[in-house]
């Protein structure tokens, strides 16, 4: 490796070490805005409509510590979120064209969007689904059911957080197809595989719970439908970019 390769090398690693740190300072103070916030949300989580008439019971000592310290952790991360991603976005971004930096820069504000409606979606609509469905049926059943509370938010966090992750698909599949990645064509051509992978993707993201898993695919399935309608829009901006700098570069000939 020459001097200059190494010159390099040591300046993009000091260039993701200052990145780094910047989102642990941030991610510090975030956990003090958690610290705050997490008792409230707590209480609010225990106390939703659809746990009226649930009684939660901590099987073990440190069940209530852990999941005081869970949800600061979470409210860290969706708080500093798009400070991750645009520190992300600064590293790679003397990369990247002029046209590409504003793509990417554009995009933040989408995730962090679609990941609180992805969170919201799963809160208000999947869960109390599941809990009414699930204690309905252990009533016809003559099922008495007793929760931890330890195994209540663990069921929430795995429901609502992978909903904030999924939400993502239609923004990831718009960023590569205007990247010339991927093309509509290609979706439309793959569909049958692309289902079968979102399928093993909600088995994966909710075992062993059922209804999770069904609720999880179907959203997931509806937004790559949505993902190819987008992507038809990505790509007629891809072909125009394309031909574009195509006609430059025979003028410039």
């Amino acid at each position: 490796m020459h001097n200059d390769e190494k010159k390099d090398v040591m300046e993009h690693l000091d260039e993701l070490r200052k990145r780094l740190l910047i989102v642990m300072y941030f991610f510090v103070a975030a956990l003090i805005v958690g610290f705050f916030l997490s008792q409230p949300l707590i209480y609010q989580m225990q106390n939703a409509p659809w746990t009226a008439n649930i009684q939660m019971h901590a099987f073990q000592v440190a069940d209530p510590i852990k999941i005081y310290l869970m949800v600061i952790v979470i409210i860290a991360f969706v708080v500093i979120l798009p400070v991750i991603l645009y520190q992300l976005w600064a590293f790679i971004s003397p990369g990247l064209y002029s046209n590409e930096q504003k793509l990417t820069l554009s995009y933040i504000p989408i995730v962090m969007i679609l990941m609180l409606v992805g969170m919201a979606f799963s809160y208000f609509i999947v869960v109390p689904y599941i809990v009414h469905f699930t204690f309905d049926l252990s009533e016809q059943m003559g099922i008495a059911t007793t929760i931890g509370i330890n195994q209540y938010f663990g069921f929430l966090f795995r429901t609502v957080l992978p909903f904030g992750l999924i939400f993502q698909m239609p923004i990831l599949v718009l960023f590569l197809t205007q990247l010339g990645i991927i093309t509509p064509m290609v979706l439309k051509k793959n569909r049958k595989y692309a289902y079968f992978i979102l399928f093993i993707i909600a088995a994966i993201i909710a075992p062993p719970d059922f209804m999770t898993h069904i609720l999880l695919t179907i959203p997931m399935i509806l937004l790559y439908e949505l993902s190819i309608v987008i992507s038809k829009y990505g790509y007629k901006r891809y072909l125009k970019a394309e031909e574009k700098a195509l006609e430059e570069s025979l003028n410039e000939d």
